[in-house]
């Protein structure tokens, strides 16, 4: 008790301060509307025992590549509802503008390429953290391109990494890849692993978390990269043969069509929610820095399922009971992939709130939302 109220006592005196400091130095626009709004997501999702220290949390100013993919555009929506500021770019070559159509009078965005490095440096002026999540994030497609992959994901994230320390940016997160442990037979993989890449794309990734640990060792760079693991959830592209699978098998099933797995369907995968890849990266961003710079972390849920396994489970939420195809295995494709999570657990505090089939449920229903029939409806309609 005597702890909550001294509390109490440092975050008065912290926010007096604070309040005083401002007759000295007037807030920016809209300020007051971002402050009420931080410190009511502060006081819901603060750490215990940390005082809370209002201005700083408003004002950051966040970077984020490929804001129009689906991560990327995750990402500007939770950064805006705390009420930071937010810049995005994108070239689109895989991004949807419809993914931040409603958003866009509330961000600073810009068309551009990571090749492109003087819009890189403008991009990162000013800015506090940077959300590297463009990439050509494709297996198959690395394997059918594997100089586009190599230009996208090594000579780009070169490219912003080098912008990034010149406009003194206090920290970079890279959307790693598990696809840098490949095929080895240990589960769960774990971070101490060595890799051992198969594809171009993974080649491509790791290559990335490299100059990453580099530019922190050499420049001074702060920099933190987090291996996800087959994220999925809403705004992910169904619509590509290199989609994500379960974008792919989600919206077959509920239009009453086959859902094709490629190989016998016993590969196994880490199914991630989107909703954890997004706590983990703004952990990420301040996360002290003897805890996480320099790192690589795990960002999975710690459940495995297979492919077979996961069918059943989408059988049961869309209401699809027909047959599955079943295709020649691709190129490039790991067996299984299954991750330990305690390292992230440990640095960053990391915890996924939204369980494999919390999340299967989630998805389904954003589909449903953006106007994909439920199997039985699409079957009727097709009778």
């Amino acid at each position: 008790m005597q702890s909550k109220v001294a509390l109490l006592w440092c975050n008065a005196a912290a926010t007096s301060l604070f309040l005083l400091s401002l007759r000295a130095k007037p807030p920016p626009p809209n300020f007051w509307k971002r402050y009420y709004c931080s410190s009511f997501y502060v006081a819901a999702k603060g750490t215990p025992g940390q005082p809370f220290f209002p201005y700083h949390s408003a004002m950051a100013n966040y970077l984020i590549t490929g804001i129009a993919g689906f991560i990327g555009s995750n990402l500007a929506r939770t950064l805006l509802a705390r009420g930071e500021n937010v810049r995005g770019i994108d070239n689109f070559a895989t991004g949807k503008r419809e993914n931040i159509a409603e958003i866009s009078g509330r961000l600073d965005f810009r068309e551009a390429d990571l090749l492109d490095l003087d819009a890189m440096r403008q991009a990162c002026q000013g800015m506090d953290y940077v959300l590297h999540q463009a990439a050509i994030a494709s297996v198959p497609r690395s394997v059918a391109d594997p100089l586009g992959s190599n230009r996208a994901n090594v000579d780009g994230t070169l490219n912003l990494l080098v912008a990034a320390r010149d406009a003194k940016v206090k920290r970079v997160v890279f959307a790693a890849s598990s696809s840098a442990y490949g095929d080895t037979p240990t589960l769960p993989k774990h971070e101490e692993m060595p890799a051992n890449p198969i594809s171009p794309y993974a080649v491509s990734k790791l290559a990335g978390e490299l100059y990453l640990q580099s530019f922190w060792r050499v420049y001074g760079l702060e920099t933190v990269c987090l291996r996800y693991f087959n994220i999925f959830g809403p705004r992910q592209d169904p619509n590509s043969p290199y989609s994500g699978v379960l974008a792919r098998f989600i919206t077959s099933m509920l239009r009453g069509e086959q859902p094709t797995i490629f190989g016998d369907g016993e590969q196994s995968r880490d199914f991630t929610y989107v909703d954890n890849a997004v706590a983990a990266n703004l952990q990420a961003c301040t996360t002290p820095a003897a805890q996480a710079v320099g790192r690589v972390f795990n960002i999975a849920t710690g459940h495995q399922a297979t492919l077979n396994q996961t069918v059943a489970v989408l059988r049961g939420i869309t209401g699809y009971q027909g047959p599955v195809q079943y295709g020649a295995a691709r190129a490039g494709d790991i067996k299984h992939s299954f991750a330990d999570i305690s390292l992230a657990q440990k640095h960053l505090g990391y915890r996924p709130s939204v369980g494999f089939e919390d999340g299967l449920k989630r998805t389904v229903a954003w589909y449903q939302e953006q106007g994909a029939p439920m199997a039985a409806q699409a079957s009727e309609r097709s009778r």
